[in-house]
């Protein structure tokens, strides 16, 4: 008896120290979840039935250097689905069979097989059969608890979705998809300067142009959803929610012109269709403070469907990319370093017999016909290759370097673009005289089309390298400054004589040489002519492949712009600087001119006697004007060989200056102000547009406050709204140009 007492005391006492060890244990536990785990379990707990939603930022806007709108963002729709909440309501047919009857609100849901959803969807989407089957493979995966099934929908494709979402009797469930709001760029004008402003992807992130270099302005800062939800992926009603808005980016103002960017469009559409070439680039900039005016290239792209052009188009801004050899437009630089440094004199003698032989090789002149005696002028306005290579020569390879690399050549312009190349230069400790001279006439070095016009911006400012530049400011949705882009001069290259003697010199080009078809009449116009042939990626020039191009400015004494026209590899036979982009540059220019209000100059006529030829104008009298629209007080103008000047707004002219009667010097400028005539109301009538060129269209309809949309280039021949019709300011006037 002792002994069973005996053993059940140990019994029972080893039972107790084992439950007491398992109560240790598990108060032990207890204590390190509770207390020394408890903040990170706490946070586990919180993020597993958390759910973060990234709210994208609105994109800051693009505008013109007027605040025209370039680049904006818009609200479009995306698909997103949660498979976690969605496969409880579905079964893939492809690999189990069905489950049984699931529970919504109390009510019997049978499974259903995820085919007809997948089915459903691609039918509305235009899914292939790839794309369906990643569908469902997305769709399946119950580990996610957020996709995203198709972005930036269609109009028709939103207004499908919704009508399903929408609809409680349709043969699908649509537990767990949503449509939620994105933004995504828009480019009101399509190709319109499309390589100046590239694009952007589907995140909204710049990939090309200006939407990458400037991408940390423009992006902005994302925000964040926070809520909870429960274990089937439904929100809890009442829960707690962090809503963190994002903050939308900041707007940017170009350097560019609108109306001076449809000009270049214009011109580049027409190289294009009539001359068929491998590439086209125009760049037009303001000589004394480095704006870019207008740059375009071709081949173009639309950015809002960039996805459909290949990456070499849309991915490269030829106007900053591409390296070639400028031919005779260098010719220009040759000219500044000679007579700065005064190795030549504009009166200096030469003698061309057609070609000139360096170290035993014969470089020609592309004249066929020898220039025989001349001045270093008749050089220049002759671009005679012998007189040149004799000038290269005597500056000598230390002297021409430093010219070449002063007004920078062999380098990035810096120019907020990416992509821009530096060109290529021979080293010059491996420079032969050969070499020499025919860099002399723009070969064997490779330059680019913004490094050449900003060099020959130098001559034309006076001598000054300034940095060229196509963002005049950035500022934030509450309209402070972020960045502002002043002129900058880097340096000065020549003296303002040099500058100024060379302006002259390259006036006589235009005048009498090889340039006369870039003469624009009632203008002094200063520029040159190239033609240079292709190298060929196996060393050599490529046979029959030119380079045609024209750098110019004006007016010569006092530049307004300068603009360089680049056409690569035209196809119809004509390859000229002088034939086939001389007359785009005197196109460009007369428009330009026109917009900036430049008044006429007393200018020499081209292909004349030396020296300039006095123009009188004739004298006329200046008609009544008040009373009359906008069109009609401008077609009295044009008729009487006079310019105007537009001031106030409204629909009637009620002051002209100077006075009806008064006899003035044709070409002299009146100044109209419009308002409300008598028993006038804030309407606008629409006037006659048929006939105008785009800019005189362009013109009157911002000075009647209407808006503007174009179809075509050339003349107007149809417009939307007929002439009288009475319509508030800002209504959209729709007009069709035809060549």
């Amino acid at each position: 008896m002792q002994n069973y007492k005996t053993i059940y005391k140990k019994r029972t006492g080893a039972l107790f120290l084992l439950l007491a060890a398992f109560a240790s244990i598990i108060i032990v536990r207890l204590f390190y979840l509770q207390v020394i785990k408890a903040e990170t379990l706490r946070s586990e707990a919180l993020a597993d039935r958390q759910s973060e939603i990234i709210l994208p930022p609105q994109r800051g806007n693009i505008y013109d250097r007027n605040g025209n709108l370039l680049a904006q963002s818009i609200s479009v729709e995306s698909l997103v689905a949660n498979p976690k909440q969605l496969m409880k309501y579905y079964y893939d047919e492809t690999k189990e069979a069905p489950p049984e009857d699931k529970e919504k609100d109390g009510k019997s849901l049978k499974p259903k097989p995820l085919g007809l959803l997948v089915d459903k969807l691609s039918k509305i989407l235009n899914l292939d059969e790839k794309a369906k089957e990643n569908l469902r493979q997305k769709l399946s995966n119950t580990r996610s608890s957020f996709i995203w099934i198709k972005r930036k929908l269609s109009y028709d494709e939103a207004k499908a979705l919704k009508k399903l979402l929408a609809d409680k009797e349709d043969e699908v469930y649509t537990f767990g998809l949503e449509l939620v709001e994105e933004t995504q760029r828009y480019y009101p004008h399509n190709d319109f300067a499309a390589h100046l402003l590239g694009y952007a992807g589907t995140d909204n992130q710049g990939l090309a142009g200006l939407e990458l270099s400037l991408d940390k302005y423009l992006k902005g800062i994302p925000g964040r959803l926070v809520t909870e939800r429960d274990a089937r992926g439904l929100e809890i009603p009442e829960s707690s929610s962090l809503y963190i808005p994002a903050r939308p980016g900041n707007n940017v103002y170009l350097t560019i012109d609108e109306t001076i960017q449809y000009f270049v469009e214009r011109e580049l559409n027409n190289i294009e269709s009539q001359l068929k070439p491998a590439l086209a680039m125009i760049i037009v900039m303001d000589p004394k403070t480095g704006e870019i005016l207008g740059m375009g290239s071709r081949p173009n792209f639309n950015p809002n469907e960039f996805a459909k052009y290949p990456a070499e188009v849309r991915e490269k801004n030829f106007a900053i990319w591409y390296n070639y050899e400028p031919g005779s437009t260098f010719k220009i630089i040759t000219s500044a370093a000679a007579l700065e440094e005064g190795v030549v004199h504009p009166q200096d003698r030469f003698y061309d017999p057609g070609y000139i032989v360096v170290n035993g090789r014969k470089i020609r002149c592309w004249s066929k016909t020898p220039h025989g005696a001349q001045s270093f002028a008749e050089v220049i306005q002759n671009s005679c290759n012998p007189g040149f290579v004799k000038v290269g020569l005597s500056l000598g390879k230390e002297r021409f370097y430093k010219y070449i690399r002063s007004f920078g050549f062999g380098e990035k312009t810096g120019i907020e673009l990416p992509g821009e190349q530096k060109g290529l230069i021979i080293p010059e400790d491996k420079v032969t005289n050969v070499n020499l001279a025919t860099i002399s006439i723009g070969q064997s070095i490779a330059v680019t089309p913004i490094q050449l016009i900003r060099a020959v911006c130098a001559v034309a400012n006076g001598g000054k390298l300034v940095e060229p530049h196509v963002v005049k400011k950035i500022v934030d949705q509450a309209g402070n400054i972020v960045l502002e882009n002043k002129p900058r001069y880097l340096k000065r290259v020549i003296s303002e004589e040099t500058a100024r003697t060379l302006r002259e010199l390259l006036e006589r080009v235009v005048l009498k040489g090889t340039g006369t078809k870039a003469y624009i009449k009632g203008f002094r116009v200063a520029g040159k002519t190239g033609t240079a042939q292709v190298v060929s990626p196996t060393g050599g020039y490529a046979p029959g492949k030119y380079v045609a191009s024209f750098v110019g400015f004006a007016p010569a004494n006092d530049p307004k712009f300068a603009a360089l026209v680049v056409i690569v590899e035209p196809s119809t036979g004509v390859y000229y600087g002088g034939q086939i982009a001389a007359p785009v540059f005197k196109s460009l220019g007369e428009d330009i001119l026109r917009y900036m209000g430049v008044k006429p100059q007393e200018d020499p006529e081209p292909a004349k006697n030396e020296g300039p030829i006095e123009v009188f104008p004739e004298e006329v009298r200046v008609p009544a004007l008040e009373g009359l629209t906008l069109w009609e007080a401008q077609k009295k103008i044009i008729e009487n060989g006079l310019i105007f000047n537009v001031e106030g707004h409204g629909p009637k002219v009620v002051k002209q200056s100077p006075e009806p009667g008064v006899i003035v010097p044709e070409g002299t400028e009146i100044t109209l102000t419009l308002g409300q005539g008598k028993g006038d109301t804030d309407k606008v009538i629409v006037p006659e547009l048929t006939g105008l060129t785009f800019d005189e269209v362009s013109g009157i309809l911002k000075r009647l406050g209407l808006g503007f949309r174009y179809i075509g280039s050339g003349v107007a021949v149809e417009q939307n709204i007929s002439p009288g019709t009475v319509v508030p300011p800002g209504t959209v006037v729709e007009v069709k140009f035809k060549n």
